[in-house]
């Protein structure tokens, strides 16, 4: 993997571009969008550019991988790159793209860090960019490959052939191809890319997971984020796309999805976490699964929980399943015990499940600690959280 040389030189500098990897990133992304506007304009995420949370996101997968390579030289940190890859490949990057970061992250690295940039220094971190960029490029590669796209290009026309509301802010959209060729395969547990042009001309591109089967049509929701700031596509989708509208929308992706095996499976989720959660239980109805499930679902009140009725009617359909809901904000009689926020210590799991979490990172890190907890391996507790992943390389 990493030439001894350069091992020694990213063991000596990483304190210091860790330090600084934050004043790196913010430099890198500012000149990048200031050289090709477009990129901000139609590939990323203006929201979460707005917020810092792409760059916290960057930031910390840089620094993970480079001391992945450095404590663990002979092994590549395979989970890393495939999170990254599948969001890649939801987006279409391309590999020329990749050429275009490192020159605009390396004069960022260089102006930051000044005089410690030596040749050697540069020669290190040089390598440990392409070693990931690398990586990524082969893996994005083989998903396109699977998706049968041509340079990335998984997008296809998707018209609009039911929306229904599931809450007074979560609304379910079912699209059908425009061209009436069959529909992508997917995992339950995956998301779809979802790309619209807003009224100021830029074409922003979102992910949203499936959220169960329909037949011949893919479904997704979408929750309605209103705040610092309002989500630009989730507000487009909820006040402008109706049924007949076209969206583009990518061939699904995602790392993780629900096993083949037959033991124990748990699912918990919190808020609009619940939507691939759904998936994977749908999945299991559908296929008379008797694997033992356990479902924990953490939600404001019963009025913002999207498919609630959905959740009792499919976890109703197993023959071995149970589900808990937790409110923080209950409604009429409720157990004092499901007040709040999730805590599994009252449910039966056993310890040689399969985990599959999705929400807000806090819920994600309690959620798994209180795995851990009762016996689970960390390989087995599996996760997905929406928007940029600031949880790479901190477990």
């Amino acid at each position: 993997m990493l030439s001894e040389q350069s091992a020694a030189m990213i063991r000596a500098t990483l304190p210091a571009v860790g330090a600084a990897i934050g004043d790196i990133t913010g430099l890198f992304y500012d000149r990048m969008f200031a050289a090709h506007p477009e990129l901000l304009r139609d590939l990323f995420n203006r929201g979460n550019q707005a917020n810092g949370t792409q760059r916290q996101a960057l930031a910390g997968s840089i620094a993970a991988f480079a001391s992945a390579l450095v404590e663990h030289p002979d092994v590549r940190p395979d989970a890393m790159l495939s999170r990254i890859a599948h969001k890649h490949a939801s987006l279409g990057i391309t590999r020329d793209q990749y050429a275009i970061v490192h020159r605009y992250l390396f004069e960022a690295i260089a102006e930051v860090l000044g005089e410690a940039v030596t040749p050697e220094v540069a020669q290190a971190w040089n390598e440990v960019y392409w070693l990931m960029a690398n990586a990524l490029i082969a893996i994005e590669s083989r998903l396109y490959a699977e998706a049968g796209a041509v340079n990335g290009d998984t997008w296809r026309e998707y018209r609009v052939v039911g929306r229904y509301e599931e809450t007074a802010d979560v609304a379910t959209f079912l699209v059908r191809p425009v061209d009436e060729g069959p529909l992508p395969p997917a995992r339950p547990g995956q998301y779809v890319s979802v790309q619209v042009e807003l009224p100021d001309g830029a074409h922003q591109i979102r992910q949203y997971s499936l959220s169960g089967t329909a037949p011949d049509a893919l479904r997704f929701a979408v929750k309605r984020i209103v705040g610092a700031p309002d989500g630009e596509v989730s507000n487009f989708l909820h006040d402008r796309v109706h049924e007949g509208a076209v969206l583009r929308v990518s061939a699904p992706f995602g790392d993780v999805s629900l096993d083949d095996a037959d033991g124990p499976v748990v699912l918990a989720s919190a808020g609009i976490g619940c939507t691939p959660i759904m998936s994977m239980l749908d999945h299991l109805a559908a296929t008379n699964s008797a694997r033992h499930v356990t479902v924990a679902h953490g939600d404001y009140s019963p009025a913002t929980h999207a498919f609630r009725s959905d959740l009792e009617q499919l976890v109703a359909k197993l023959g071995n399943a149970q589900a808990a809901v937790w409110y923080e904000v209950p409604e009429g009689e409720w157990p004092a015990e499901r007040t709040g926020f999730v805590d599994l210590s009252g449910l039966s799991i056993a310890s040689d499940a399969t985990a599959y979490l999705c929400g807000p990172l806090p819920f994600l890190r309690a959620v798994r600690g209180q795995l851990l907890a009762l016996g689970l391996t960390p390989e087995a507790i599996h996760y997905e959280v929406f928007g940029p992943d600031l949880w790479l390389g901190q477990q």
